[in-house]
Parts: C-alpha cells; sequence; structure tokens
C-alpha cells in the first residue's frame, strides 16, 4: 500500500518536509548584525596578554564568593564594609589590654 505523500518525497527518507527543512536551516544562521554598537569589538587592535605582566607581579584582588555567601551582599561595597569590620574587630582584639593587666597585677 503506498500513500501520496510517500511520492513527495525527494532523495530524503525523512519525514519532514523539504521546505521546512530549508527553513529551520536558515534560522539557526546569525543575523548580519543583531549587536548594538557599543558591543562592536575591533579584535585586531587586542592585544594579548595585556596585563599578564603586571598581574604576576602585584598580584590580583578579586575574590570568588560562595552562593551562599553572594547572597547576604547585594554588592561590594557592603562585602567591604563588613571585611572592615572584621578587621577592626581583629585588631581590636590583638591589642593588648593595658587597663585590664593592672587591675589584675594591683589586686595581687
Amino acid at each position: 500500500m503506498q500513500f501520496e505523500w510517500d511520492h513527495a518525497r525527494k532523495t530524503s527518507e525523512s519525514s519532514v518536509p523539504d521546505l521546512q527543512l530549508r527553513k529551520s536551516a536558515n534560522a539557526m544562521k546569525p543575523k548580519s548584525d543583531d549587536l548594538r554598537p557599543e558591543y562592536h569589538f575591533d579584535y585586531s587592535k587586542a592585544v594579548r596578554g595585556k596585563y599578564y605582566k603586571r598581574i604576576q607581579k602585584e598580584g590580583t584582588n578579586l575574590v570568588l564568593l560562595e552562593p551562599d555567601v553572594a547572597k547576604a551582599f547585594p554588592d561590594s561595597a557592603s562585602v567591604n564594609n563588613v571585611l572592615r569590620v572584621v578587621l577592626k574587630a581583629g585588631q581590636a582584639a590583638q591589642r593588648p589590654m593595658r587597663s585590664a593587666g593592672r587591675a589584675k597585677a594591683a589586686r595581687r
């Protein structure tokens, strides 16, 4: 038994008509210019390893936060503020407690 659509097939055994195949192949091609002008980059002017030596010499201050920590801080300013508080607390804990030391010595 032979159906009408069997005659419509050309050399392909696909059940998808040739017209749809051509249409989807064109849909996958990139558009000619779909980027905003500010995103165009002239790669001919790019310099490979431009900052490599400086990073090797000075290091970097980039820190990757774990996702749960990143949720607690909306921006880098809030992270910096909390870190400054931690630094001050650490410095205060390292200072010798002169008044407390003198009080203990006076009691003896």
